[in-house]
């Protein structure tokens, strides 16, 4: 695989919108009938097999609400109530996942060297993977059940800022998580308004407002399909090969189409934005960033570097100053009138400022304060006070890194830099959801990801939170009987195709262990995977 090769443009060019097309020099993989025409349709298929398993084992023990008709229905009783249905289901469930990461694995080998017309069969992996889960119960989150919620509250006139949805009456047949029944919304005026619009079409009834909020989702997706690509192109890199990893990869798909997750439009209209901003539509790019902070503020990081793209290469720090309150000034302004509407106000401020307490265990912070925490006490120290310190040193270290990326840096590599600082403020925040890191993978994506330790860093973060996933969040009613604890079963399943993958399956692990590109691909032709992503 590689990234491929494209002339930089001309300095003083207006814009960068007629870069020439990605070029490559590495020869087909044999298994390929003709050059540039890679076999594609296997993985393809079993990727398919994979989100069909998913499908069938979502009904079983996938979030449904209690206020569903679904629950009423003979297939859906058999498989919710018996022992048999909710271990098959299990299993079915955590197999599909699996199958998902394999395909995706095996999609990228098959591509080669991403010669020819590479760029369909991505498109259609994303599409067959996508459509079983844009129909399944939801999986391995229930936020979207808190959305209905909420629209509920903006239905009554109430402020999702200043209460949550526990001021509802029968809000917990809805399927929220009771976690949600005091929180505020930490979402943008833009989603809020979403809520609402989705909850006065159906009524607040569970199934049809998930299955719009799945397509709203999916509209998120589709601009990632759209834009990853050309945005890609500006930076000399393969925009499919950039598409399979940003998009094509299962912990994007579960997560965005299958849990419905609102990070998906977020993610879309960041990565538009963007696209925009550096082709020299600095207004159009700003708006849809700003529409993207509307949605969920985390990407209110990406405005600094926006900016920094409108005041051009070699702009004096006035300038850059002065581009960078303008855009904070129009981003800013477009939210403050847009929260006069309902009342909101600047509500959403709050989400940044008052992020939610606490760590997760498989965060970087959140990992290494409970070792200083244990070691503190097994010395008599106060480790829990240490775990702390260490946990907020490493925050604000993740801030401090977003504010050295925004002032030193070469130009031509802005994205990049805004792509890196996402990462640093993810990566290093004490709570890291498993789709978190979805919001800084595309825009590293489209940048440039070598294949070595950056390729294997991924495979590994990928399968790692889909494996989690797996045996996190099943929904099993307590009267229901079972000879085996299903979240230990789906665990061990997970665990044994992971090793397969890594140790068995002659395919991937090659990827995985032995970290070749291919074993069609020569030793020669790794310096195409080191050039630096080029954008002005």
């Amino acid at each position: 695989m590689t990234t491929g090769s494209t002339p930089n443009p001309q300095p003083g060019s207006s814009s960068v919108k007629n870069v020439p097309p990605v070029s490559h020099t590495l020869q087909p993989q044999p298994s390929s009938p003709a050059a540039g025409k890679p076999v594609a349709y296997p993985a393809i298929w079993q990727g398919f097999l994979g989100s069909l398993f998913m499908f069938a084992g979502s009904i079983g023990i996938g979030w449904i609400a209690n206020g569903s008709p679904m629950i009423r229905h003979p297939i859906v009783i058999a498989l919710r109530t018996e022992g048999w249905g909710v271990t098959t289901s299990a299993v079915l469930l955590t197999v599909g996942a699996m199958l998902l990461v394999r395909s995706w694995l095996r999609l990228g080998q098959r591509m080669g060297t991403w010669e020819g017309n590479s760029l369909r069969p991505i498109i259609w992996a994303i599409t067959a993977w996508s459509l079983p889960l844009l129909f399944a119960v939801p999986v391995y989150s229930r936020d979207v059940y808190a959305y209905i919620g909420q629209g509920r509250l903006m239905m009554e006139g109430q402020n999702p800022y200043t209460v949550g949805i526990s001021t509802l009456s029968n809000w917990f047949s809805l399927g929220a998580d009771p976690a949600w029944a005091e929180a505020r919304t930490p979402y943008g005026p833009y989603f809020l308004w979403m809520e609402h619009m989705v909850v006065a079409i159906t009524g607040a009834q569970p199934d049809v407002s998930v299955l719009l909020f799945r397509l709203l989702a999916a509209g998120g997706v589709l601009l990632c399909v759209v834009y990853v690509p050309k945005l890609a192109a500006l930076h000399g890199i393969n925009g499919a090969r950039a598409l399979w990893i940003a998009v094509a990869n299962p912990l994007f798909l579960i997560s965005f189409v299958a849990s419905a997750h609102n990070d998906a439009i977020m993610v879309g209209l960041a990565v538009a934005g963007t696209y925009f901003a550096a082709t020299k539509r600095p207004l159009i790019g700003i708006l849809l960033v700003t529409a993207s902070i509307g949605i969920k503020p985390i990407t209110v990081l990406l405005l600094p570097f926006i900016g920094l793209m409108w005041a051009g290469a070699g702009a004096s720090w006035p300038r850059k100053f002065g581009i960078w309150a303008a855009t904070a000034g129009i981003s800013f302004g477009v939210l403050f009138l847009s929260g006069i509407p309902h009342g909101l106000g600047m509500g959403w401020v709050w989400a940044i400022t008052d992020p939610t307490p606490g760590f997760t265990g498989y965060s970087p912070s959140g990992f290494l304060g409970q070792q200083i925490e244990f070691l503190g006490n097994a010395l008599g120290l106060p480790g829990n006070a240490m775990a702390d310190i260490l946990r907020s040193v490493m925050k604000w270290g993740g801030v401090g890194l977003v504010l050295l990326l925004m002032f030193r840096g070469d130009h031509s590599r802005v994205v990049r830099r805004m792509a890196l600082a996402f990462a640093a403020l993810v990566l290093l925040s004490p709570i890291i959801q498993p789709w978190y890191i979805l919001w800084f993978v595309p825009f590293l994506a489209v940048t440039g990801i070598r294949d070595d330790w950056q390729m294997r860093s991924l495979y590994v973060g990928v399968t790692f939170f889909v494996v989690f996933g797996a045996q996190d969040q099943l929904s099993v009613w307590s009267f229901v009987e079972v000879s085996v604890d299903l979240s230990s079963l789906a665990f061990a399943i997970a665990l044994l195709f992971a090793f397969y993958l890594v140790f068995l399956d002659i395919h991937t692990r090659r990827l995985l262990v032995q970290g070749r590109l291919s074993r069609w691909v020569g030793q020669n032709d790794r310096r195409l995977l080191h050039r630096p992503p080029t954008i002005r």
